[in-house]
């Protein structure tokens, strides 16, 4: 023996060390070195024999260590040899001494050291155990006073008998052995092969599962495990684990010293148990990653609920103490989702059930997402905890443009079961852990990940690839924790394949009848619900058999009556008969009542034997003393045969044994096939290491990240496999996996090996054209294929079968074919036995032609699938199993076929459409479909029997009586009539519209022609529109329509444009069907043969090839200065139109791109008008504010100076007199000012000057604000007409596709140049994107990171401007790219500044959005930023100190900021009025494809344009092509015919008709009728369709009492219609507010009948601003409920703000700052035209209350607080003392108002009170009458202004001046008899300010000699004078 053992030592010595490195637990010695098998087969004798150690006797002396003095040493050497004599131990007294003097002296913990010593003594000896540890101190320091006596004694440490330790001690130690023979074979080690660090949470026997024999060829058992073979089967026990006693430090926590969270969740329990206690600092008051590997039932369930109580306290808030004395909580239930991630849908429901009732009490809801249970957007909302199964979170966290918000608020995941890693379903866990941590490290948002797992051999690992902190997060603890220790038994049954089921049968009843005779109850499990009965039948007869039926009597059971009377209950036929014996059955076929009564019945021990299937391991906790697991095989439909039961379900079913509140112990048995004895021992005794499947599915894998966005190239999926499970076995164990030693030392982090794999996966995804793989670079971008195939789940090999077979026109039987091959159903086996019902089955219930025969797989899967969809019944077993397997899959994979036909716009969609509701409902598409509502048998085969008499059209229009009688059943006829009401079918009318001559306008009005059901429609209702060409091959356009409950009650209304071929079609279809119901689908066929498609005239103006002209061409050395500084030569455009702008006085219009220099033109024919007329006036009319400001300040520097002429501004933010006007030389203006003003033209000389009028962006004609800029053309030409002088105009736009109809309506005879879009000084690429996804803002979020990509590629260096839609936009876009940047090598890769200069900066910035975006390079620009924000940002950009600008669309029109790189993301944006998303108009995209290239650094510039996929062919069509510019005037007619009504241009409808001449609509409308409403092309058609127009609008507006009728012909206007064009108001406002004003009305009223103003229908209302409008309103004065509108209408947002400006509130985001603004720039205008209607009407009480709320805008308060609001530094409880405060001190001079407030005790802050007195007008009134008709009113300031232009003192952000209203009241009736304003400013010289003025007004004859109140009301102050008068006669 010893010979043999050191020639074995001899030849380790010899291995290299690396041979035993990390790969032990697959080590084989023929891999290493071939020295090893002779290594092997010696030691494999060696193990055959066991050897006992006899130790050497010692003499006393030399046992004699210590003194006698020394007691406790002594002591404790006497307690070894005890130890040592009283059972037969393998260690000498002095072996066992020093060992545990080493484990004293350890540095191990506590728990660590106790486990060590009581593997040395063993469990009886657990009492000596504890007085060691008592000892322990005094035994070590007398110990070391003897060190050097105890060093003598080497011989005495431990003897080791196994393994590497055993070879180290044969080299030094004599025979010490005696053989003793034994046969058992190699069942016992218990030594690792390497010791492991010792990690401080890891507790037990942490050494079980990794022990393998010393040669590693074979795993050992357990130590005390044992073997029995008997004739028919072989058992191998494992006896359960030793309950390890707490350790000394552990102790329980108690609920009661937890905070309140736990104290309510826990409160049935008094502690919590060991392990959960344990965990419990980690788990609740840490954030740390964690992985408990426990046994089952020892309460991980719990441990998860600790993590999850942690989760939610992090957003819990304390509100203190209720009346109760308890703390009083409030969770922040939208701020946080948990997600649980059960390996079962049975366990997942029992996790929902558990949690539900825990957290209730939190107001927390769990629901269960899973296959069976889907979740609407509005439950995944409201719910805080999902628990899912990791199939369909990966299928949920896949989809970029799926519920973001669901993903983006996850703060915890807990995988329950991680150790199915190994199981085929691993890949899938591998997957959603490395897209997690990647979405942490990318997002920066902490995600708390929690693994649960039974023990796991190599845990470790599990740990590193969960994230773990090894010594803080990781927790393992053996099965000694296990509160109920279970005893293994291990069965293998013997025989053949005929006997060995009959084995198992045997071994089965004779375990079963031994713990029945002692008094146990029994669960078998097995794996069939027809082997539940069959078990129960075959066990009751064994037991009669053997005589032992009695064993199974119950019938002494107390309550046996009551349960008797129970099952006699049931329907259940076995259950009621196997009762009697004591015998029971469980599966999921049972009625539910009847499953619940089994559970009672075992549950209370009425029953001993339980026959059931897994499902009530996993979703039921009915645990018994032993459980039974008969036979492992069972059928598994995925892959086609007959598989092993996996561990999962093993491990589940071995912990329901045991029930810890009746028995200490429990026993488990698994009864397998003799093969499959040794892997069952290994999987369960934890000692197999899990190891990744990951590769297996890393083509899909890779596929549905690269869909997702978050791989992009190479690189980045080379770094997404370094977060797999794949990844660190990698490197763990390298054999396995392909990868040799050596590679692995080369390579420690296995870089190129990831490569190689992730460059074959793409390479494959390639092939089957689902991604673009650039190999140049490494670039992986997704393709439609690819992600429809990751997001329905679908296999690459299956996109393989699809290419090949999918085609344009299929019918069903060929899709059945398709789906067959299906690469999903290719381990489906058809069996010889099946053949004969498969044949049935195909004659009887498959309607379809097979294409293959039965025999094959294809023509199976087709058999039962068409016999799945009619509902035939399967009677085979694995039949029926594989029936339910392909209907779940087909229905899945049909839904990804339509998808892949509709991304092709193939017209086989509707095939593959239909196909799938029928696989979904079981029903065919020629079936009946009112067959889905739940009819009578006889009456559906009636129904069914005369389906192809009538149609559902015919039907519905039948009354119930006709139905009746239709089905010969009178009393059906109520309910057929019934259910064809819920059939859900849409009506659809179309509106064609013609764009060009390629291109169709569509307007669907679609109506839901059904009535709503909650039972059949549930919440919303999914429709298909399809627009399909006449020959039904191709689906020209289509789109997903939802509809709800509210929403089908109103129409719908859908836009879109569709090409369409030259010749024309002769119709085309549209049809609307259902994505769910069979038969619910409506075609509207539309006619094209009446329309006509003009071609417009596109005349391209071609640049010449001239010699650019030098600046000196402009004879003009001012004009020269001005060019010179910028430039010594016009560019080509610009020489081209210089002649005809500068030398003559035609119209001109220039279109040309932006960025051409088309500006010049504008600054020639400004020239040119001075140089002819200097004293006539220049207007510059540009379509925004934001383009005004860049005029006036451009023009400001360059122009104005040098040539010593005056400009101004004149918008809604400037309020200028009209001097300043008319001194002016330049009025850059807007539209809808300039229209204001030239209303009154006749009255206005500065109007009759204009010489030039100057249109930029002339092509937004198109668009809502068009209509004015036609009238000002119009209007214009009309002043030139009438005045004989000439008005030139240039226009300036974009290159339209229409140009010449622009020319003739600005009468341009030669000055027309419409160049070509690639006309540009900078050439622009430009790249078109389409995104895939309905829902608007995950699909925004999908486009961040093909951005951040875009920016590397494109202008990894240079300047980048991002176009956004919206401002929150802005904010999401900036985040995200930070995280981007977050992950590169240098984050500030876009800022180029130091970080002094940047926190100067950062010093000024106020949006907290733009401070945080700033650092990384990136900007922001919108108009909720402040001026001063948004100038940083502008600056910093154009001077290059940052890289990346996000603005919103209007910076494309107002700063000129260049960039390199365009990249518009996204083209949508929302309108409130349709309650959704509306396509930009196209002129604004071109707008900002223009500001990429700069001419002065750029040879070219790039545009990225992102698109929805579905629009991408509109944009390459008109982006290159240009669209034709169409008038908008016809939609608005009526209020600008008022104005020329008002303003006397018309007086006539045939003066209307002669004045729409002068228009541009006139021209487009007889080029394009159709698109107007015309009906037909011809000279009639259109005249007739024009005066329908005129007159219509004239009949409105007499509604309106703006006009009225002077005589048959003519029409004059009224005061009304003047005063809704003198203050530019909308008729239908003065309509709505005449209508419902009384003679007195309240405040509240008041401001409601002003917030109804059309003007505020343009509002912006974003997405869920319903909400916050909901919330604001809840804090106000008055309920936005009075308008009775809903909560997102603009009017109401309107009232909301108008109180918050009043009542000062802080507004919740900076969108409603500007939208304050924006209803301020409203108010004043209206209110003063209310105020004047008001007047006519002679409502006094109404205009005085007008004038209140016009106090309260400006001032910022309601009107109960109008005088403490005037009285700053005042304390004023009253409103009355304030009144009285005010008007004794108001515009009283300071020394005054020094004195007298000094005194007064209320003043808290004198220098603010005094200033704001004084600034208050002191007024001296004075009247007087020298004629009866007039009363002349005098009006003096006494003291002067603190502002000499009168501007008063008041929060309102634009300035205004000071005004009075004059009012003449009876002062008996209070009749308004008249009324002036009447203001000071401006009535003065320059150097002087008046301060007194005099106004006359007329007196009424019939109010002469009344007595009158004549008031002064301040518009600015709460003022208000009154004096008596009597007028005269």
């Amino acid at each position: 023996m010893e010979l043999a053992l050191k020639h074995v030592a001899n030849r380790l010595e010899k291995l290299d060390s690396n041979c035993f490195q990390d790969g032990f637990y697959k080590f084989e010695p023929k891999n290493i070195n071939s020295s090893l098998d002779i290594v092997g087969r010696t030691i494999q004798n060696i193990l055959d024999t066991t050897y006992t150690y006899q130790p050497k006797k010692i003499s006393i002396r030399e046992n004699e260590v210590v003194s006698d003095t020394v007691s406790n040493v002594h002591w404790l050497k006497e307690k070894c040899e005890l130890i040592c004599s009283t059972m037969e131990a393998e260690l000498s007294p002095s072996t066992l001494f020093d060992s545990i003097i080493e484990a004293l002296q350890s540095e191990n913990d506590e728990l660590t050291v106790q486990e060590d010593l009581l593997n040395l003594l063993g469990y009886e000896n657990v009492e000596l155990l504890s007085q060691i540890f008592e000892r322990s101190s005094l035994i070590l320091q007398e110990y070391t006073k003897q060190q050097n006596l105890a060093n003598e004694r080497t011989s005495a440490e431990s003897t080791p008998t196994h393994g590497q330790a055993l070879l180290d001690s044969v080299r030094t130690k004599g025979p010490q052995f005696t053989r003793s023979k034994d046969n058992r074979g190699p069942l016992f080690t218990g030594q690792q092969l390497f010791e492991s660090e010792n990690y401080p949470h890891v507790y037990g026997d942490k050494r079980l599962g990794n022990t393998i024999s010393v040669i590693g060829k074979k795993f050992a058992l357990p130590v005390g495990s044992q073997r029995d073979d008997y004739d028919k089967y072989e058992e191998i026990v494992v006896p359960p684990a030793k309950h390890l006693p707490p350790m000394q430090s552990e102790t329980p926590i108690k609920i009661s010293s937890l905070d309140t969270i736990c104290q309510k969740t826990f409160m049935r329990y008094e502690t919590l148990n060991r392990i959960q206690s344990l965990v419990f600092p980690v788990a609740y008051k840490t954030n740390e990653n964690m992985l408990i590997c426990a046994p089952t039932g020892a309460g991980k369930t719990d441990v998860a609920l600790l993590t999850i109580l942690q989760t939610i306290s992090s957003f819990t808030e304390k509100l203190g103490l209720d009346e109760k004395n308890e703390e009083r909580l409030r969770v922040l239930k939208d701020d946080f989702k948990i997600i649980y991630i059960a390996p079962m849908k049975a366990l997942a429901a029992e996790v929902v059930e558990k949690m539900d009732k825990r957290l209730s009490w939190l107001g927390i809801k769990t629901r269960e997402l899973t296959g069976d249970m889907q979740l609407t957007k509005a439950e995944i909302a409201e719910t805080q905890i999902i628990v899912t199964t990791p199939e369909k979170w990966d299928v949920v966290t896949r989809k970029s443009v799926g519920d973001s918000q669901l993903t983006e608020k996850v703060r915890l995941v807990i995988i329950d079961e991680i150790h199915m890693l190994h199981d085929d379903r691993g890949a899938v866990i591998e997957s959603l852990v490395a897209r997690t941590q990647r979405f942490v490290e990318t997002s920066q948002q902490m995600i708390r990940i929690i693994g649960l797992s039974a023990t796991l051999p190599n845990y470790l690992d599990v740990a590193d690839f969960l994230g773990v902190n090894r010594y803080k997060g990781l927790f393992y603890f053996s099965s000694a924790f296990r509160p109920c220790p279970i005893e293994h038994h291990f069965i293998g049954a013997k025989g053949s394949p005929k006997v060995v089921n009959t084995n198992v049968d045997e071994a089965c009843f004779d375990k079963v009848l031994e713990l029945i005779r002692e008094g146990h109850q029994v669960m078998i499990f097995v794996h069939s619900r027809k082997e539940t009965i069959k078990s129960a039948n075959k066990i009751r007869e064994q037991f009669f058999h053997e005589g032992a039926a009695d064993y199974l009597d119950c019938s002494t059971h107390e309550k046996y009556g009551l349960f008797q009377r129970e099952v006699a209950k049931s329907k259940n036929k076995d259950l009621r008969e196997l009762f009697k014996y004591g015998v029971g059955i469980h599966n999921a076929g049972m009625l539910r009542s009847d499953r619940h009564l089994t559970e009672r019945l075992f549950s209370q021990g009425a029953l001993k034997i339980l026959c059931c299937t897994a499902t009530l391991a996993w979703g039921v906790n009915l645990p018994a003393y032993a459980v039974v697991i008969k036979g492992t095989q069972l059928y598994d439909p995925q892959k086609g045969s007959f598989v092993d039961l996996g561990v999962l379900d093993v491990l589940q079913i071995f912990g329901r044994a045991g029930r810890p509140q009746f028995e200490k112990s429990a026993a488990a048995f698994i009864i397998t096939t003799h093969d499959k004895l040794s892997h069952y021992v290994s999987v369960v005794t934890q000692q197999t290491p899990i190891e990744s499947r990951f590769t297996e599915r890393l083509v899909d894998n890779l596929n549905a990240e690269i869909a997702l966005g978050t791989v992009t190239n190479v690189d980045e999926a080379v770094t997404w496999l370094g977060y797999t499970y794949l990844y660190i076995r990698m490197r763990r164990n390298p054999l396995i996996y392909g990868i040799a030693y050596d590679e692995l030392l080369d390579d420690p982090y296995l870089g190129s090996k990831r490569r190689e794999l992730i460059e074959l996966a793409a390479t494959r995804l390639a092939d089957n054209q689902m991604i673009i793989f650039n190999k140049k670079n490494g670039y992986l971008s997704p393709k439609d294929l690819g992600r429809i195939a990751s997001h329905f789940y679908i296999s690459y090999q299956t996109i393989t079968t699809l290419n090949g077979l999918l085609k344009s026109k299929m019918s069903e039987a060929d899709i059945l074919s398709l789906l067959s091959q299906c690469t999903e159903f290719s381990q489906i086996k058809s069996r010889e036995n099946e053949h004969k019902e498969l044949e049935s089955l195909m004659e009887h219930n498959a309607p379809c032609q097979l294409r293959d025969s039965i025999s094959n797989t294809a023509g199976k899967v087709n058999v039962i699938l068409q016999s799945y969809i009619s509902q035939a019944r399967v009677e085979d077993f694995a039949l029926s199993s594989d029936t339910n397997y392909v209907a779940q899959n087909a229905g899945r994979i049909s839904r990804a076929l339509f998808e892949i036909a509709l991304s092709r716009a193939w017209a086989s969609a509707f095939t593959i459409l239909s196909l799938s509701k029928s696989i979904e409902k079981r029903q065919w598409g020629f079936e009946h479909p009112l067959l889905q509502f739940d009819l009578p048998n006889d009456i559906a085969t009636k129904l069914e029997n005369q389906y192809s008499n009538l149609s559902i059209e015919d039907l519905s229009e039948m009354s119930a009586n006709e139905l009746g009688d239709y089905i010969h059943n009178k009393k059906m006829g109520p309910t057929i009539k019934h259910c064809l009401s819920r059939l859900p079918l849409l009506g659809v009318e179309v509106d064609l519209l013609p764009l060009t001559k390629n291109v169709l306008r569509l307007t669907l009005t679609i109506n839901a022609k059904f009535t709503w059901d909650m039972k059949y429609h549930g919440n919303s209702q999914l429709f298909w529109i399809f627009v399909e060409d006449s020959d039904g091959l191709e689906i020209l356009y289509h789109e997903l329509l939802v509809l709800n409950k509210k929403s089908s009650t109103s129409p719908q209304l859908m836009s879109f444009t569709i090409p369409v071929s030259d010749p024309l079609p002769s119709q085309l279809y549209i049809v609307a069907m259902s994505d769910r119901w069979i038969g619910a689908e409506s075609v509207t066929p539309v006619s094209l043969s009446n329309v006509v498609l003009h071609e417009d005239s596109n005349p391209v103006t071609e640049l010449l090839d001239l010699q650019p002209l030098p600046i000196t061409a402009l004879h003009d050395p001012v004009l020269e200065y001005i060019c010179g500084r910028r430039f010594a030569f016009f560019n080509a455009v610009q020489t081209q139109f210089f002649h005809t702008i500068y030398h003559t006085d035609t119209n001109v219009f220039v279109g040309a791109p932006t960025g051409s220099g088309k500006t010049m033109a504008a600054e020639f024919a400004t020239w040119r008008a001075f140089q002819k007329n200097p004293t006539h006036k220049v207007i510059y009319i540009a379509p925004m504010k934001a383009l005004v400001k860049e005029r006036i300040s451009d023009w400001g520097s360059r122009l104005i100076e040098p040539m010593g002429l005056s400009m101004i501004e004149l918008t809604g933010d400037t309020n200028l007199d009209t001097k300043t006007i008319m001194e002016a030389n330049i009025i850059i203006t807007t539209p809808e000012k300039w229209d204001g003003i030239s209303r009154s033209w006749k009255t206005r000389k500065y109007v009759q000057d204009v010489s030039l009028v100057i249109l930029d962006e002339v092509h937004l004609l198109g668009s809502d604000r068009g209509p004015i800029l036609e009238m000002i053309v119009s209007r214009m030409n009309y002043i030139a007409s009438q005045t004989n002088k000439g008005v030139r105009i240039v226009g300036l736009s974009t290159a339209v596709a229409n140009a010449n109809d622009l020319a003739d309506w600005l009468n341009i005879k030669d000055g027309l140049f419409n160049f070509r879009h690639s006309v540009r000084p900078v050439p622009l690429e430009i790249y078109i994107d389409g995104f895939p996804g309905r829902a608007y803002s995950p699909r925004m979020m999908s486009m961040n990171k093909p951005a951040f990509q875009a920016i590397k590629t494109h202008s990894p260096t240079q300047p980048v401007l991002i176009f956004v839609s919206s401002r929150r936009q802005t904010r999401l876009t900036a985040k995200d790219l930070i995280a981007y940047c977050g992950l590169e090598d240098n984050p500030r890769r876009f800022l180029h500044m130091d970080d002094s200069e940047l926190e100067m900066i950062l010093s000024r910035v106020e949006d907290k959005n733009l401070k945080l975006a700033l650092p990384f390079g990136i900007a922001l620009h919108h108009a909720g930023l402040t001026e001063t924000d948004r100038k940083i940002s502008e600056e910093l950009f154009v001077n290059n100190k940052i890289q990346i600008l996000i603005a919103t669309s209007t910076l494309a029109w107002g700063v000129n900021t260049p960039a390199h790189l365009v990249i518009v993301k996204g083209t949508e944006y929302y309108d409130v009025k349709i309650e959704g998303y509306k396509d930009m108009d196209i002129t604004d995209v071109l707008q900002m494809l223009g500001r990429a290239g700069r001419p002065q650094f750029d040879s070219s510039g790039v545009a990225r344009i992102f698109v929805q996929d579905t629009k991408k062919s509109f944009y390459k069509h008109f982006l290159h092509s240009g669209f034709p510019v169409e008038s908008y005037l016809h939609k608005v007619l009526d209020n600008h015919l008022n104005a020329e009504i008002a303003s006397g241009t018309i007086g006539s409808i045939q003066g209307a008709l002669d004045f729409l001449t002068w228009t541009y609509f006139y021209r487009r409308v007889y080029q394009n009728p159709f698109y107007y409403g015309a009906e037909g092309d011809d000279q009639d058609s259109v005249d007739k369709f024009l005066s329908g127009l005129v007159v219509n609008g004239f009949n409105e507006l007499e509604k309106s009492a703006c006009i009225y009728r002077v005589d048959e012909e003519s029409y004059a206007p009224t005061s009304l219609g003047k005063i809704v064009s003198y203050y530019y108001l909308f008729h239908q406002t003065v309509r709505n507010y005449v209508q419902k004003v009384k003679e007195e009305i309240d405040f509240q009223f008041a401001l409601q009948l002003l917030c109804e103003a059309t003007e505020f229908d343009d509002l912006a209302v974003r997405h869920n601003e319903d909400l916050i409008n909901a919330e604001i309103n809840k804090s106000l004065k008055y309920s936005a409920e009075c308008l009775n509108l809903n909560m997102v209408d603009p009017h109401v947002k309107a009232f909301i703000l108008s109180q918050a400006h009043m009542g000062r509130l802080k507004l919740p985001i900076d969108d409603y700052i500007t939208d304050t603004l924006q209803v301020l720039d409203q108010v004043i205008r209206i209110i003063q035209a209310y105020i004047d209607v008001a007047a006519e009407l002679g409502y006094s009480q109404v205009c005085l209350k007008y004038m209140t709320l016009l106090q309260c805008f400006k001032q910022a308060c309601y009107p109960d607080a109008l005088y403490r609001n005037a009285l700053p530094g005042f304390h004023c409880n009253e409103e009355k003392d304030a009144m009285k405060m005010v008007y004794q001190f108001a515009g009283k001079p300071r020394e005054y108002l020094e004195k007298e407030l000094s005194k007064n005790e209320n003043v808290f802050d004198l220098s603010a009170a005094i200033e704001k007195l004084m600034a208050y007008p002191d007024l001296d009134i004075r009247l007087s009458q020298k004629e009866a008709e007039k009363l002349q009113v005098s009006l003096r300031r006494k003291n002067k202004p603190l502002n000499p232009d009168f501007s008063i003192s008041a929060p309102f952000p634009k300035s205004q001046t000071e005004g009075f209203f004059v009012l003449v009241i009876d002062s008996a009736t209070k009749e308004l008899f008249a009324i002036r304003r009447v203001s000071l400013s401006g009535k003065g010289q320059s150097d002087h300010v008046r301060l007194s003025l005099t106004c006359k007004l007329e007196i009424p004859e019939p109010c002469r000699g009344r007595k009158v109140k004549v008031m002064v009301v301040c518009d600015g102050y709460p003022l208000t004078y009154e004096q008596k008068f009597v007028l005269q006669e």
